[in-house]
């Protein structure tokens, strides 16, 4: 499945493109774990997705469904989490991106469930989960068109604010112990051994004990918070009572539309895009170390298959479903993003589904050990968040849309009885910190397009500092483009240096002209001077040419021009010579 190359294991993914595993990869995409650390590194995801299983529970709390309608809603939901899994692994076809990214409950969609819920109950909810997977599916067809409007930038916040919610459902359920006070000692004392013993396995440990650091942190926590007595002694009692294996019943199963509620789902599904969008563009880079651009194709299964399993969630009578970006964060501290491991996750839930007794175990996790998970992982999302957001050149345009969008998601978060106050119809987008940011962030990304140039020209005085010139010009219009770094660096050698090389060898008269152009994949640059052509050869002319023929150096300085951009060309017509630099964006 793979082999041995210069600087790491070069593997060679479904698509057929070699890529080179990045270092920190204990186990890239294509490679096969053993299977001790297959199935272990499944579970530890499993462990991961028992504590989102708090979304589905809240929302039918919400709906004031009985317990053994909440238990229904878990197990449809998790048959639609293992296959969802599966087939995000498998990439047949338009299904699936290819890579480890493990489906589950998702805080996109916990904001407008909870108000569907005390609507219309339950049957709003998973009509409105349908709706809202149609949407996200219509979106992964145009995502190429919509992706100027979508930026990565936006992608980045969506994951940077589903780390700021889940670390602070993680703080809540911490800080909001017993009837509105502050939690006792001994949940304090849960979560921080819960925190601690990943934190420390992550940090100072190699191999078995750092992949497995989440997994190991929620057992030993498990069982010294149930020691410590912070279990439920009902929930605890209700799991010996249960029949370790039963059918999923689908007695709760309605669906019901409100036209008032599409637009927060239709907003969710937004969101939900944008993070699987995001979540696999980290798989990406994760697994390659040469990646410079994500791949929209594998980003459009994705998020494809995100939709279908969201709608195929609210069908079987259950919550809306994405990415997880809780696993991001594991295997981004792990290093174990095998999509194997993706078959034995959906194995896992998919059997858990009909064994009640052992998902009355996950769902019994105490609230000081969830607590203390959530805060360890939510680190790893929001670095991984950070990294997209700084992928890319930021203007003071960019800067406010991302800090404006930050500082709103934050007032959700601090105050979220304000909500109340709200209109009617605006609570559904307030009652959610992610989507209000999502909301904010897509209208202010609209609003401060408005005056960006996405062509643009600059004179050259051949005396002047042209460098100087070149370099602002280049920065300050790549930081409005929000173009990748790497980028602008390249088209600011390359023109820099032809400047130079025209004016050594091409005698030219008068100034020399630059026109650029962006459109989020391509970035062309066209220069323009009257002098003598600059030929691009295809090959280095030798060293004999260099030396005597009189054209020897100017050919030689263009064939280094040639090799800095993704293609280049010159002509010549009326005098007028024009130097064409194409850059894959």
């Amino acid at each position: 499945m793979h082999r041995e190359g210069a600087g790491g294991v070069v593997a060679r993914p479904r698509n057929g493109a070699s890529v080179k595993k990045a270092a920190d990869l204990a186990y890239g995409v294509e490679e096969v774990p053993p299977p001790s650390v297959l199935w272990l590194a499944a579970l530890q995801h499993v462990g991961v997705l028992a504590l989102v299983m708090v979304f589905p529970l809240l929302i039918a709390r919400a709906a004031g469904a009985s317990p053994a309608i909440a238990a229904q809603i878990l197990s449809a939901g998790m048959l639609a989490v293992g296959l969802a899994t599966i087939a995000q692994a498998r990439a047949y076809g338009p299904i699936g991106s290819g890579y480890l990214a493990p489906t589950g409950f998702q805080a996109v969609y916990l904001g407008p469930s909870l108000a569907a819920a005390q609507a219309g109950g339950l049957p709003l909810v998973f009509g409105m989960t349908i709706f809202s997977g149609l949407v996200e599916a219509a979106l992964s067809r145009i995502w190429r068109p919509l992706r100027p409007y979508l930026p990565p930038e936006l992608s980045g916040l969506v994951v940077l604010l589903t780390g700021l919610v889940t670390a602070a459902i993680g703080i809540r359920y911490l800080m909001a112990g017993h009837d509105g006070e502050p939690a006792p000692r001994p949940d304090w004392v849960a979560a921080g051994f819960t925190l601690a013993v990943m934190v420390g396995l992550n940090l100072w440990t190699k191999g078995m004990l750092r992949m497995f650091c989440a997994l190991i942190g929620l057992v030993a926590g498990y069982l010294l918070a149930v020691w410590l007595g912070l279990g439920s002694a009902a929930e605890l009692a209700a799991i010996g009572e249960m029949s370790l294996l039963a059918m999923p019943r689908f007695d709760h199963v309605a669906w019901s539309f409100d036209a008032a509620m599409t637009v927060p789902f239709a907003v969710a599904g937004v969101a939900a895009a944008l993070n699987t969008s995001a979540n696999v563009t980290i798989f990406q880079r994760l697994n390659d170390s040469e990646w410079v651009r994500p791949d929209l194709r594998s980003i459009g299964r994705g998020t494809l298959t995100d939709g279908l399993a969201a709608s195929t969630s609210g069908a079987l009578g259950s919550c809306g479903l994405s990415t997880l970006s809780a696993s991001v964060g594991v295997i981004i501290a792990t290093g174990v993003a095998s999509r194997r491991i993706a078959y034995a996750i959906g194995a896992i839930v998919i059997v858990l589904a009909f064994l009640p007794k052992f998902t009355a175990v996950l769902v019994a996790t105490p609230a000081a050990v969830v607590a203390g998970a959530l805060i360890f992982i939510a680190c790893f999302i929001l670095i991984g968040g950070m990294q997209i957001i700084t992928s890319r050149m930021l203007d003071a345009r960019k800067s406010l849309v991302i800090g404006v969008s930050v500082a709103a998601a934050l007032a959700v978060l601090m105050f979220p009885d304000a909500v109340t106050a709200a209109p009617s119809g605006l609570r559904p987008l307030l009652g959610s910190a992610l989507v209000t940011g999502t909301v904010l962030a897509f209208g202010l990304n609209l609003l401060f397009r408005l005056g960006v140039r996405q062509k643009v020209s600059l004179s050259l005085d051949p005396a002047g500092d042209y460098p100087r010139a070149i370099e602002d010009f280049f920065t300050e219009r790549g930081k409005s483009w929000g173009a990748r770094p790497d980028i602008i660096r390249r088209a600011i050698f390359g023109v820099t240096q032809l400047t130079e090389a025209v004016i050594e060898n091409c005698t030219p008269k008068g100034p020399l002209t630059i026109d650029a152009s962006f459109d989020e994949f391509n970035l062309d640059v066209h220069v323009g001077y009257d002098g003598e052509l600059l030929e691009l050869p295809d090959s280095r002319p030798t060293e004999r040419e260099v030396r005597e023929d009189e054209d020897g150096a100017r050919r030689l300085a263009g064939f280094m021009l040639r090799r800095n951009a993704d293609r280049a060309q010159s002509s010549r017509t009326d005098g007028r010579v024009v130097i064409h630099f194409h850059f894959d964006h």
